[in-house]
């Protein structure tokens, strides 16, 4: 079937061209527009998509919140919708409360014709299309903005290992699975295996959550080196 897309953007000739963009690809269908946050809610209600390619800054409700709002009516229904954020340049405090409000990932609006249909396809599966290290990149930047670590419940840590801490730990810095199991001296099978256990005891969805939940509670901070 075909992945079902939801184009979100206050300008029509952006959305005009996603739409041809996306049209040629056969198993990528658009089944609606929206201009603002408010119709971008109401159409996912009414047309469920798969993906909401959602602009970040709009007139009225902007996109962080109708994420907020669209990931809040899917958890409540038992829907499946994936929001992927479009921003004008990648270091945009939007784009961390995007990501902070569930967003699985962001595009720079002049992403190649290809990329962004292999990121709707990633995004659709169930995983995050921005890289860990670009998330934490942003949040070096913009670390001020985030809830202080004492918001977090510490014994949220506890229900880890030692292990899956740094495991958690060494994601945050941005290091792929092979780089953590060379760090680790253990494979890539056992570094997969203590990454599902940090997101399923921590009720994340996907790494660039990690990454962010990393920073609220502490386990990095701004800045720091990455030996």
């Amino acid at each position: 079937m075909a992945i079902r897309v939801l184009l979100v953007d206050d300008q029509p000739l952006l959305r005009t061209g996603f739409r041809l963009i996306l049209e040629a690809e056969e198993d990528i269908s658009v089944v609606g527009e929206a201009s603002d946050g408010n119709g971008a809610v109401a159409s996912t209600k009414r047309l469920l998509p798969d993906v909401v390619l959602m602009d970040i800054r709009m007139p009225g409700k902007d996109g962080i919140d109708a994420t907020r709002e669209i990931l809040g009516w899917a958890r409540g229904t038992g829907q499946t919708v994936r929001v992927l954020v479009l921003t004008t340049f990648d270091l945009d405090e939007y784009v961390v409360e995007a990501l902070r409000a569930g967003a699985s990932g962001f595009l720079l609006k002049d992403v190649p014709p290809e990329e962004l249909a292999g990121a709707i396809r990633v995004v659709a599966e169930g995983a995050a299309i921005v890289a860990p290290t670009v998330t934490r990149r942003l949040l070096d930047r913009f670390a001020d903005k985030l809830p202080s670590t004492r918001e977090r419940p510490s014994t949220e840590m506890d229900r880890l290992t030692e292990r899956e801490r740094e495991v958690l730990r060494l994601l945050a810095r941005g290091r792929s699975n092979a780089e953590i199991a060379a760090a680790l001296v253990v494979s890539e099978t056992t570094v997969k295996t203590h990454v599902g256990n940090v997101l399923t005891k921590l009720g994340l969805r996907d790494r660039v959550q990690a990454v962010v939940h990393a920073y609220e509670t502490g386990v990095v901070r701004p800045g720091e080196d990455d030996g």
